[in-house]
């Protein structure tokens, strides 16, 4: 897949989607599959707009939504999908004063040479999110490319990025995975904590996560935790650790369970599988080791449960 943020290395014609796709949720995967079906049939090039940074971080007052995934991972889901290339724009606040009509003009037509568009029956595009789904087909009209909502295609169940970071906000991490189409995934380098894991008994990864990222609700966690290509059975907290001190931003610690090895300073991605319990303080440390033990069970038979299962391909 070809990857550029330059319009002089892109293949035409194409067929295009275009937006963000944080998460690349269920409604998503399906808009892509239409987009590769209908550039195998025409021999375009399955093209993807998309943006970086998320325009929500240039336009908005309060930063802008919470991201479910990065740059990297949402490019690797598009090449599993089948996309042959994608076109990402930096997104300024110049690009944010582009008209409808400019950006069909400079991107879709000079660009990509767009046969046909296949977006969601929701889309926005250009300055104040001026163009529609109806712009865009009356300016495909006069520049000879056709476009397709994705709402039309058959889908009943509706799906949303929002409605994933919804479920995060309130522990659902089963529910954001049935609306993902595999689990939700954490993605950082490993980083140097203070140990208190491998004190007690059980040594953790610390996640190093963006400010910006979207987190599970605070708690404990069955999942999976990715070292090179091997998923391994984890126990996640997502938490302050009350135990030792009241910390004001959550972080994100995996046991790996069975695992020897050094990993810091590795990347690693973290799958949640489903969430165990709440984060509380406990009477004392042995009453906290001893519910870590339960927990590590649990994850453990989770893990079990779901066999064979990547959480990195798309069900």
């Amino acid at each position: 897949m070809r990857v550029t943020r330059f319009d002089s290395e892109l293949a035409r014609p194409s067929v295009v989607a275009i937006g963000v796709f944080d998460g690349v949720h269920r409604g998503h995967q399906q808009l892509v599959r239409r987009v590769v079906a209908r550039a195998r049939e025409t021999g375009a090039a399955a093209s993807i707009v998309t943006f970086d940074p998320h325009p929500g971080t240039v336009v908005s007052s309060n930063g802008g939504p919470l991201l479910l995934a990065t740059l990297e991972q949402r490019l690797e889901t598009f090449e599993q999908l089948g996309v042959d290339q994608v076109r990402i724009i930096d997104f300024t606040r110049d690009v944010a004063t582009q008209s409808a009509r400019e950006f069909v003009d400079d991107v879709l037509v000079t660009q990509l040479g767009a046969l046909g568009v296949v977006v969601g029956d929701d889309a926005h595009f250009g300055r104040a999110r001026e163009g529609t789904l109806d712009t865009l087909r009356e300016l495909g009209a006069s520049r000879g490319f056709d476009v397709e909502s994705a709402g039309a295609i058959g889908e009943t169940e509706r799906f949303s990025s929002s409605l994933v970071r919804e479920m995060l906000r309130h522990g659902d991490v089963e529910g954001a995975g049935h609306v993902l189409g595999r689990p939700f995934i954490l993605r950082g380098l490993v980083t140097h904590g203070d140990a208190r894991g491998r004190q007690i008994g059980f040594p953790t990864a610390n996640l190093e996560t963006q400010s910006r990222q979207a987190l599970p609700q605070v708690g404990i966690y069955a999942g999976l935790t990715r070292v090179g290509d091997e998923w391994i059975a984890s126990a996640v907290s997502v938490g302050t650790r009350p135990q030792f001190y009241d910390g004001a931003i959550p972080l994100v610690e995996s046991y790996l369970l069975d695992f020897r090895g050094d990993l810091y300073d590795t990347e690693v991605d973290v799958a949640f599988l489903r969430r165990l319990r709440d984060e509380a303080r406990f009477a004392s440390l042995e009453a906290l080791v001893e519910q870590m033990g339960r927990d590590v069970e649990a994850a453990r038979e989770i893990a079990r449960s779901v066999g064979s299962l990547r959480p990195d391909l798309l069900g």
